[in-house]
């Protein structure tokens, strides 16, 4: 396994008498696939929410490569440092194109202020073709280059998946947390998908931290998982590991099934 992109460290998160991430660590190495999968209710999207400042933990650590501790910093100096994410539930501006989303992601990577914007002088002029160009870039990544005019609302359901991580590219991530990607999606979206994920590691070089509860999905794109059920991490490690794991079925399937040797 490669150096660490991302070190969590004993992360604790409670809600008044609820741990909901309790005593968690994880190594997740860089331009790697890593999965966290568990029950609903086991504290994954807490996590996900610890990692990217819209919750403060009570104890333990975030850190980034190169980037520093993450624990005690605002969403928006998270993203700046190159980590940004997805939502479970699609969070695209409805009313606004597919080419607008993602010129609203590329917002911290423009210089110009609102005098700027008022008075265009030729810097601003070209940095708004820039952000243009770029934008109709990060559409044709992800298969959208014809939609760009296209109400976000009016797009079919898997599109509007890609173009909330064409939005979410536009922050030149190098940590991409992905909020179960493939939810809703049919077969042949599903697999469009698995090829996507591998896509953005190889293309791009990005490591992807992904929720999924598709087990296919999860053994088929995943080089390492770890498992979390009431908060607790109760096994990590390879695909073949995890499916075989006594604790993951009991959780998943029962204690029965665990102990009738069945697989996840």
């Amino acid at each position: 396994m490669s150096e660490a992109m991302l070190s969590i460290q004993k992360l604790t998160k409670r809600f008044g008498g609820l741990t909901a991430v309790d005593d968690i660590s994880i190594e997740v190495p860089e331009r790697s696939i890593y999965a966290v999968i568990g029950p609903n209710g086991a504290g994954k999207t807490t996590l996900f929410n610890c990692i990217t400042g819209f919750y403060r933990p009570e104890e333990g650590a975030v850190r980034l490569a190169g980037g520093g501790n993450l624990e005690r910093l605002r969403p928006d100096e998270i993203a700046r440092l190159g980590v940004t994410r997805t939502y479970q539930n699609i969070r695209l501006f409805a009313d606004l194109t597919a080419l607008e989303n993602v010129q609203i992601g590329l917002h911290h990577r423009l210089r110009t202020g609102l005098v700027g914007a008022i008075l265009r002088p030729p810097a601003a002029r070209r940095e708004e073709a820039w952000a243009l160009g770029e934008a109709r870039r990060l559409l044709a990544y992800v298969d959208l280059a014809e939609e760009g005019d296209q109400v976000a609302r009016n797009l079919p359901y898997g599109a509007q998946r890609r173009l909330e991580i064409a939005r979410a590219l536009a922050t030149e991530p190098r940590l991409l947390l992905l909020d179960e990607p493939t939810a809703g999606m049919n077969p042949n979206e599903t697999a469009e998908m698995i090829d996507f994920i591998r896509r953005l590691r190889d293309d791009l070089g990005l490591t992807v931290l992904l929720i999924e509860h598709d087990m296919k999905v999860i053994m088929t794109v995943s080089q390492r998982i770890t498992v979390m059920d009431f908060g607790q991490k109760i096994a990590e490690g390879t695909p073949a590991e995890i499916q075989a794991n006594p604790r993951v079925i009991e959780a998943y399937l029962g204690r029965g099934a665990a102990a009738a040797g069945k697989g996840v």
